[in-house]
């Protein structure tokens, strides 16, 4: 038996699929840790998970605000040492991070203490902490036909992303049903990821009178602290009762997803895995103050591969129109579907499982999986 730190707090696109490694390591008979954030969102999604070990670790974001800044320092620091202590005794066999803010403290302690590392970078443009934090680690898993020229081949490593094994695609009415929606008539789910969307829960707002008229129902999940929750009826053309369901949050993503018609989304990688999974096909509409563009980045990779469409948010005014052009286009969403079949990579966790489990056995790196190369070739 292997113990392995996990940090991986933050945010629901780190959290997730820390906890779905955590749950592999664990069926193995290894002892995960997951390092987690003092985050509301980090407090809410791991409720399901009793039978996995969490530890909350100080951080924040990198801010060029002279509190910001300030903030950071003493958070950081503070995790530096809560890491130094988590690290040094009981010592373990390796440490994965994720990215975000709770990362980097743990890696440098890591280091320190010469413990194996292998970091894993959801999106398709590399975060500060991944760039940063590569040369220190073993394995440094990214998305297939992502490049770091600064690292060896021997260190990177191609590697979809880690989907909690609930998240699974469910009949399309049980899965309705147990929303409490009409398993009649058409769903579009609007997400936020793990923060909430203000201007995508603005559309479904605004917009729910005029699609529940064409038989649409709509589910959003708005995020923590972004307005009340709630049901609200409209009336179809044809006189039936539409519903539009607004919830704070969500922990049921497999049912939400396999009870859409369609997703408007923004393009965080942890939520597109889940589409994928799912083969919900999406409007993604990529958040444009994200570090470096990236979700635009996963955005396009998603619509190049035939998973759906990418709405900019400076147009959003062309959302509507384009969600009544693909919901009710029965071979589109079965193109959708198809391609989204294809992109799935379900045995990504039992690949990086094993690399891991190599990695906390040896003191000299492995070589990258020979079958994940070949995958993404």
């Amino acid at each position: 038996m292997s113990r392995f730190l996990l940090s991986c707090g933050g945010t629901g696109g780190h959290l997730s699929p820390g906890i779905a490694l955590a749950e592999g390591l664990q069926a193995r008979g290894h002892e995960p840790v997951l390092l987690i954030s003092q985050k509301k969102v980090d407090t809410r999604l791991i409720e399901k998970y009793p039978h996995l070990r969490f530890v909350r670790i100080s951080g924040a974001p990198f801010s060029l605000s002279p509190i910001g800044f300030a903030r950071f320092l003493v958070r950081q620091s503070l995790g530096f040492f809560q890491g130094f202590r988590l690290v040094r005794s009981p010592r373990p066999d390796a440490i994965v991070g994720f990215g975000g803010f709770t990362t980097a403290a743990v890696i440098l302690a890591g280091a320190l203490f010469k413990v194996p590392v292998a970091l894993h970078e959801a999106n398709r443009v590399p975060g500060r902490a991944i760039r940063l934090l590569g040369r220190l680690a073993r394995r440094v898993y990214v998305p297939p036909g992502v490049r770091m020229p600064e690292l060896s081949k021997s260190v990177l490593c191609p590697m979809g992303l880690p989907v909690r094994k609930e998240i699974v695609r469910l009949p399309r009415e049980a899965a309705r049903t147990s929303l409490g929606l009409d398993p009649q008539q058409a769903v579009v789910v609007v997400l936020g990821g793990s923060q909430g969307a203000s201007k995508l829960n603005d559309w479904a707002r605004d917009k729910a009178e005029a699609l529940a008229y064409e038989g649409i129902q709509i589910y959003c999940v708005t995020g923590l602290g972004k307005g009340e929750g709630g049901e609200t009826l409209f009336t179809a053309r044809n006189g039936q009762p539409v519903k539009r369901v607004l919830v704070p949050f969500s922990d049921r993503m497999g049912e939400l997803l396999s009870a859409a018609d369609l997703v408007i989304s923004r393009a965080g990688a942890g939520t597109i895995a889940e589409l994928i999974r799912c083969q919900t096909p999406a409007v993604l509409v990529p958040y444009p103050h994200a570090a470096d563009n990236h979700q635009a980045a996963n955005a396009r990779y998603f619509e190049q591969q035939g998973g759906g469409i990418v709405v900019a948010q400076e147009h959003l005014g062309d959302l509507t129109k384009e969600v009544l052009d693909i919901i009710f286009n029965d071979w589109l969403l079965r193109k959708f579907r198809s391609n989204l079949e294809r992109m799935d990579r379900a045995n990504s966790l039992d690949e990086m499982l094993g690399d891991l489990e190599q990695i906390a056995s040896h003191t000299e790196p492995p070589a990258a999986p020979e079958v994940t190369r070949k995958e993404a070739a």
